[in-house]
């Protein structure tokens, strides 16, 4: 690996002040305008078919919130990525949404997008069949680096849910790690030989034990990608038998056992002592929240009994899940309202429209504000939110403004 290099800049003929930052490993200057961390946010291309207020399309994206934009998904088609959706590719009759998606950099260039490939749905196999052997790898790097260029992203995220499990097997740990060394290899070779910068490689990563023990060689993976991006959130929901919250900062009170490492801050401590540098940790934040139906209406406390989840939002239509805006809804409508002082994040229950109890666990401005304070005691890298289109981005549902979720966590990485 090239030696880091520190570079300063002082640019006199302009008013903004600019962050720098560690090169990557070909000596790439970093300038943020900003923010001074890194700050990733997630454009899901499935938003376009939400109803009404919860419709969203890249051009409601506000590209100043965030420095990295993150398309997501594409899938594997064999050894290639390929467009997921119907309208991800422009067409000679219509602009497609990777290419509405990238002219975002148009009002901001500093804003960078990289395109997310796999997800929790697309499962193991697919990644486990293309790293298997270093020829199929090889026509995955190198076809990777034309379909990005060609689509002016940035860079790519990772998004193998998970190496060595859910239609994996055991030797992905070590696929896995060759593979992001051989792109990276190739990333820095094709940036020398084009004079481009080079293309981000970056991954998103398990957070619960049980998948990172058997996924990743954390000091090898981390020792190769520019960001490792975790995912410090889905700790606990409503697949459990009793309610939990959904990312904690910290324990909540009374937890025992497993409970204990059920929180953002366990996470992230775990990812640092295995290997894997605060400089280039960072930190998942939910915009929406899960949620539960409770078995006894008395019982509305963490850890009480539920019978599964919440019913489906207005808008979001998935059971057990809702975006922000729609609990701004349920909160306005008389819903409890319950800060964890100890964990860190509040969550809410009421009598819902089908009749039962319902019990959510979420993040709002203060839970997330305190976060980010953490993140920056902490020394970590940066954060990344799942998703843009969560957050009350029209500002219609909360009464904070657009995007009062992003915004907070904005202003404290400044």
């Amino acid at each position: 690996m090239s030696t880091y290099r520190s570079i300063c800049i002082l640019l006199l003929t302009t008013a903004v002040t600019l962050e720098c930052t560690r090169g990557t490993e070909n000596n790439e200057v970093q300038v943020s305008t900003a923010t001074s961390k890194p700050l990733f946010c997630f454009f899901t291309n499935w938003a376009q078919y939400r109803q009404g207020m919860g419709k969203f399309f890249p051009e409601q994206v506000d590209p100043h919130l965030c420095t990295h934009g993150v398309y997501a998904f594409a899938k594997l088609n064999g050894n290639q990525l390929a467009p997921y959706e119907w309208d991800d590719d422009s067409t000679p009759w219509k602009k497609g949404l990777y290419e509405r998606f990238n002219d975002l950099k148009k009002i901001n260039p500093n804003f960078k997008t990289l395109l997310a490939v796999g997800g929790w749905n697309m499962k193991s196999e697919p990644f486990s069949q293309m790293a298997a052997t270093k020829e199929s790898r090889r026509e995955f790097v190198m076809t990777s680096i034309q379909f990005l260029r060609n689509r002016t992203f940035d860079g790519l995220l990772l998004d193998w849910e998970y190496p060595g499990s859910r239609g994996g097997k055991p030797s992905d740990i070590n696929t896995f790690t060759e593979l992001l060394q051989e792109l990276q290899a190739a990333y820095t070779e094709e940036a020398k030989n084009s004079n481009k910068t080079k293309l981000l490689l970056t991954s998103a990563v398990a957070a619960g034990l049980k998948y990172i023990k058997y996924a990743y060689d954390v000091p090898k993976i981390s020792k190769t990608l520019d960001y490792v991006l975790v995912m410090s959130y889905d700790l606990m929901g409503p697949w459990a038998n009793v309610t939990g919250l959904n990312s904690p900062l910290y324990p909540f009170k009374g937890a025992k056992g497993p409970d204990t490492q059920l929180n953002v801050e366990w996470v992230m401590k775990y990812w640092e002592k295995n290997g894997s540098p605060k400089n280039k940790l960072i930190v998942g934040l939910p915009t929406y929240g899960h949620t539960f139906t409770l078995v006894d209406d008395k019982d509305c406390g963490i850890g009480a009994p539920d019978k599964g989840a919440g019913p489906a939002g207005t808008f979001t239509r998935q059971a057990g899940f809702l975006a922000y805006y729609e609990i701004c809804s349920l909160l306005k409508q008389g819903y409890k309202y319950v800060m964890d002082d100890t964990a860190k994040v509040p969550y809410a229950y009421g009598k819902a429209q089908y009749g039962g109890m319902e019990w959510i666990s979420f993040d709002n401005q203060i839970s997330l504000k305190t976060k980010v304070e953490w993140i920056k005691a902490q020394g970590y890298a940066g954060a990344f939110t799942w998703d843009y289109a969560l957050d009350d981005f029209s500002g219609a549902g909360c009464g904070q403004g657009k995007y009062p979720l992003h915004n907070v966590i904005k202003n404290g990485l400044m």
